[in-house]
């Protein structure tokens, strides 16, 4: 047992832990977290969360609250920043790899769980972003876990912190997976009322007293700013999210599972095994489908839907994939090794192509040391040449630690080859220059980039531009201010509110939210990398 443990915990510090700070604050929704805990540890008030210095009633406390302790010990770093959001990774790991286990049966299925967990790309992406969502899938794991092993006590701790986390959501998600599993299993064995009463008691004394003191403080209206406008009309209406189409969960499914998404192709013989009745689903294999379904499903009927939501149902998908992956490598019947030979060819086959597509997107990775993207495409081409011979091989007993250590390299190839820059970075040049010609507290603006994450390097207030309008009316103003803003949107700015502009420098950034496969392809370093300049009114 404690190899398996060692290995997984060294798996998932590497894929986690590894160069954690070395990219700066670069995601909008990052920035919300990483600046606003600084703003808790500046101003004093370990209550009301705040970002740009204005009151954040949007999300709860405990992200705010974690990382405002650590930065109280390191101070407020990238690293410091996400720290939670990476652990939480390798407690979701250990959770998946002990869920496994008792569920399986088998520790070689179990370890492979829990080594796709550290190496999928879902897993791997949000634990190196300072968001609350890979911490929610933790606890909504843990949540449905405990409840399924009839832990209720700590079920009900559980549950409370994912509602301190995020909200109604670590409730939403639990309820819908462990009723339909109980009705199934329980139906006429009723949970004893003198348990439920507990469990309900220790998730409101660990899960409500914050928002108690938040409503005290700031009346009624932030409840319904917090439960109606952010929870309920994120999920019924396109408010916050335009709408999408209900297959949108799809490929963000099997991107988020790479790149270990072609081994989807294993189950099938299962699947139709089942779809032609010759055999049942077992128990286990209800539960797990149940898990991964549940929410699977409640978000796809949403309207605002995001990718990063259906991160809870990572954990059972990837026990029964291991699952049926150990079940294949073990047994004898070489037609059902079929799919697992297929999947692995298909695995080299897409890392070939990823290898191709960095190498001809190098000249958009402006803050990447060139040896490094080489360096990350040999490392790519290598894990390629490996899946290759494993399936040449068919020396199947190798692909769980062959594959798992191919996918960390793989996807710390692309970390370092493509994502995680040279210092300073252009938003850190661009709070340089905004500290070098703000003279006497000017106004500073961003119109449409770098809207959220330059108040964590300037550590001052900005004036929040969330249209054209509102950038016209900045340049208006009868007094000096500065607005970062693209080279490519300044002239109609310009022309539409009269006035000219001085340009007091500029940065070349590459936005990688805007990246798509097109980009990759198609690289065009003129268009895709941007000028974005410092420009003042007067």
């Amino acid at each position: 047992m404690h190899r398996p443990f060692l290995a997984l915990v060294l798996l998932s510090s590497l894929t986690f832990f590894l160069g954690l700070g070395r990219q700066a604050i670069t995601d909008s929704d990052e920035a919300f977290y990483a600046e606003s805990a600084r703003e808790m540890v500046e101003s004093g008030d370990w209550i009301t969360p705040r970002f740009n210095y204005e009151d954040r009633w949007q999300k709860p406390i405990l992200y705010y609250w974690l990382t405002a302790g650590t930065y109280l010990l390191t101070g407020p770093t990238e690293a410091a920043a996400r720290w939670w959001s990476a652990l939480s990774g390798v407690g979701l790991v250990l959770l998946t790899w002990a869920a496994a286990r008792r569920i399986t049966g088998r520790d070689d299925a179990a370890w492979l769980a829990g080594a796709m967990t550290a190496t999928c790309y879902g897993s791997f992406a949000m634990a190196r972003l300072a968001l609350p969502d890979l911490p929610l899938a933790l606890l909504t794991t843990l949540t449905i876990w405990t409840a399924l092993q009839e832990r209720w006590l700590l079920s009900g701790v559980a549950a409370g912190l994912g509602f301190l986390m995020k909200g109604p959501v670590a409730l939403a998600v639990p309820v819908m997976v462990l009723l339909p599993i109980w009705w199934r299993e329980h139906r006429r064995v009723p949970i004893p009322a003198r348990t439920l009463v507990a469990t309900v008691v220790v998730f409101a004394l660990v899960g409500l007293p914050w928002y108690g003191v938040m409503t005290a403080r700031h009346g009624v209206a932030y409840l319904e700013s917090f439960f109606v406008a952010d929870n309920l009309e994120r999920f019924a209406t396109d408010r916050f999210n335009e709408p999408r189409p209900i297959w949108f969960y799809l490929p963000i499914l099997v991107g988020g599972l790479l790149p270990w998404s072609a081994y989807l192709l294993v189950p099938v013989r299962s699947v139709m095994a089942v779809v032609r009745r010759t055999r049942a689903l077992t128990g286990e294999e209800w539960r797990l489908l149940l898990w991964a379904g549940m929410p699977l499903l409640f978000f796809t009927i949403s309207v605002g839907k995001q990718p990063r939501y259906i991160l809870p149902v990572l954990s059972p998908l990837s026990i029964l994939l291991a699952r049926a992956i150990a079940r294949r490598v073990r047994e004898p019947d070489a037609g059902g090794r079929a799919a697992l030979t297929a999947a692995t060819w298909l695995t080299a086959g897409l890392l070939g192509a990823l290898a191709v597509l960095l190498i001809r997107a190098r000249p958009l990775f402006i803050t990447v040391h060139p040896w490094l993207t080489v360096a990350g495409v040999g490392a790519i081409a290598a894990s390629m040449i490996a899946f290759v011979w494993v399936a040449v091989s068919r020396r199947w007993h190798q692909l769980p630690p062959i594959g798992a250590a191919c996918a960390a390299v793989v996807l710390l190839s692309v970390q370092f080859g493509a994502l995680a820059g040279m210092r300073p970075e252009p938003v850190e040049q661009m709070a340089a220059l905004l500290a070098q010609h703000r003279m006497a507290a000017e106004p500073v603006g961003a119109y449409q980039v770098l809207v959220r994450n330059l108040v964590f390097y300037t550590r001052s207030k900005q004036v929040e531009l969330f249209d054209e309008n509102g950038a016209l009316d900045f340049l208006k103003r009868p007094e000096r201010v500065l607005l970062v803003v693209r080279a490519s949107d300044l002239p109609r700015l310009e022309t539409v509110s009269g006035r000219k502009t001085q340009t007091l420098g500029e940065v070349r950034y590459l936005d990688t939210a805007n990246v798509r496969l097109r980009t990759l392809i198609s690289p065009l370093p003129q268009q895709d990398v941007e000028r974005v300049l410092l420009v003042a009114n007067k």
